[in-house]
């Protein structure tokens, strides 16, 4: 689905449910290809494309509650502990004031976490902020 600039069929294992991407302004579809361009580096354990949307003091909490710093989490990605074969952006709310941006919606991963094989839905926010014309993910 290609949407302005936005060609978000270029993200093979991202599935995004439950919004009209023609009712959306610019800002919005902006946040929303940026979680969905993370998404896909997640499936591909491409840990460059998610250092650039993740600096380096953000932190991680799984669905058990156990913390992460970036590295750790992404040290996991990089070497299979966590490994993501689809996710899903569902019914994703997106508000934009200025130059701060969330996005609430539910992940549908389907992944093998630890060992633990399946789809896992999670409910959640992720906050992001413009830094030089980017929009790059905070903790918050």
């Amino acid at each position: 689905m290609e949407h302005g600039k936005y060609d978000f069929s270029a993200f093979k294992n991202v599935t995004i449910t439950g919004a009209d991407l023609t009712e959306l302004t610019g800002d919005e579809l902006s946040v929303l290809y940026v979680q969905a361009r993370y998404c896909q580096a997640m499936t591909d354990a491409d840990i460059g494309v998610m250092r650039m949307i993740v600096p380096e003091n953000v932190t991680f909490t799984h669905m058990s509650g156990r913390r992460q710093t970036r590295e750790e989490y992404f040290a996991d990605i990089a070497n299979g502990r966590l490994n993501y074969f689809t996710v899903g952006i569902e019914n994703p709310e997106i508000t934009v004031n200025g130059n701060k941006a969330a996005i609430a919606f539910t992940s549908v991963l389907n992944a093998d976490a630890y060992g633990a094989r399946g789809t896992y839905r999670i409910k959640g926010t992720r906050r992001y902020e413009m830094r030089n014309g980017e929009w790059i993910a905070v903790n918050g």
